[in-house]
């Protein structure tokens, strides 16, 4: 016997009858409270992510260019 797939699709946890995207989107249309949300829990721990992401990459932008290559030069500062 095959073990089932683990998913984060909302859609494997619905048993509709014809099994079909627009059946379910339908039916997630008409019934929007049995549809489950996301963890608080994971959401929360993506915008950390993200916002450390972003604060990384400001700190990256802003740091001054380092001399690796003594011919980069600008064009007006030879």
């Amino acid at each position: 016997m095959t073990r089932r797939k683990k998913t984060r699709s909302l859609a494997d946890k619905v048993t509709i009858r014809t099994g079909k995207r627009k059946d379910y989107r339908r039916w997630r249309h008409d019934n929007p409270d049995e549809v489950s949300t996301t963890a608080r829990r994971y959401v929360s721990k993506k915008t950390e992510q993200r916002k450390a992401q972003a604060e990384r990459k400001r700190q990256r932008q802003s740091a001054p260019p380092l001399p690796l290559h003594k011919g980069d030069e600008p064009e007006g500062s030879r």
